[in-house]
């Protein structure tokens, strides 16, 4: 009897989310649906402009555009089922949708990595060689670049969704965690969990320390030409192509870093308020960073803002 007990599968998760912190979760039920409501609107108008204005049909923008629709794609795969989770008493979720739900935040988390890798080097190459820029990052370069940026997210998402699910679930069902996150459901499998370590600090070397650093070594070279222009003008022209996409990149590398590699507590005390401390920083991650995205790259882009207002104008004219 003990034997069937033990070979029982889970066939339902249950999302612990902020249920012992009951005050909080109404209140964060507001800020994230209105947070959610900026996102859909702010990534939005940003692809509905890189498309309608001609001006914007550069490499920059359409890199932009698609990290706009993966921003949408990012918070819509999560953010309903973390509303859901502060309204309803059982927070519960199917194993399939838990599958589903931790593939695509997994692949739109290792897509932004690389794809912010590709726009750190279309920088680079407006700044360090702006006469080669057209030949460099013409459609048949930059184009595959973001296809390729998808595939590699999808493909890496798909093979640690596989690893995590089908591990053997018998015993603890409860997540601690607002959504499927895999780290947190890997910590239920009851069976050798060493090949999905190692699978995932593999991904994180490939997915976020060679983006990193090929950034990192990016802005070392842009830096250093910046610097050699002889003109006060041409270098807040050269800063100011970048410093929006460097913004980003420290918001979200600064988060990722902050909730992967800090040490964790030992005291059981400590140990809970750093549960809550990651849940509510990886919600800073899912939801305030595509949030600050688009407000970012408008505010700090006269393209941009001209677009905008340009499109706001004409639909004013047309009614």
């Amino acid at each position: 009897m003990e034997s069937v007990n033990q070979t029982i599968s889970v066939t339902e998760f249950i999302l612990l989310g902020l249920s012992d912190h009951p005050k909080l979760e109404k209140t964060f039920f507001v800020l994230i649906f209105l947070m959610y409501i900026v996102i859909l609107l702010g990534n939005g108008v940003l692809i509905l402009v890189t498309i309608l204005d001609s001006r914007l049909h550069t490499p920059m923008y359409f890199f932009l555009g698609n990290l706009s629709f993966l921003d949408i794609c990012y918070t819509t795969s999560s953010v309903p089922l973390i509303l859901d989770s502060f309204l309803t008493p059982r927070k519960t979720i199917s194993f399939s949708a838990c599958a589903v739900q931790m593939f695509l935040s997994f692949a739109m988390g290792a897509t932004e990595c690389v794809l912010l890798g590709m726009m750190a080097f279309d920088r680079y190459v407006a700044v360090c060689n702006p006469l080669r820029y057209p030949v460099v990052m013409s459609k048949a370069a930059y184009v595959p670049m973001a296809v390729s940026s998808w595939a590699a997210g999808s493909m890496t998402a798909m093979v640690q969704t596989s690893l995590a699910m089908r591990l053997p679930f018998c015993g603890d069902n409860v997540i601690n965690h607002f959504t499927c996150e895999i780290l947190a459901v890997l910590k239920l499998a009851c069976a050798d969990i060493s090949i999905n370590v190692i699978s995932m600090a593999v991904a994180n070397v490939i997915f976020l320390g060679i983006p990193v650093l090929f950034i990192f070594v990016s802005y070392v070279f842009i830096t250093a030409t910046i610097l050699k222009i002889p003109s006060a003008e041409g270098e807040e022209k050269a800063f100011s192509t970048c410093s929006a996409h460097f913004t980003v990149l420290v918001i979200i590398y600064g988060t990722i870093l902050f909730m992967y590699g800090k040490p964790k507590s030992k005291d059981p005390l400590g140990a809970d308020k750093q549960d809550v401390s990651d849940k509510l920083t990886s919600l800073f991650y899912g939801v305030v960073t595509p949030m600050l995205n688009p407000i970012i790259y408008s505010l700090r882009n006269k393209d941009v803002k001209a677009a905008v207002k340009n499109l706001v104008s004409q639909k004013c004219f047309t009614q």
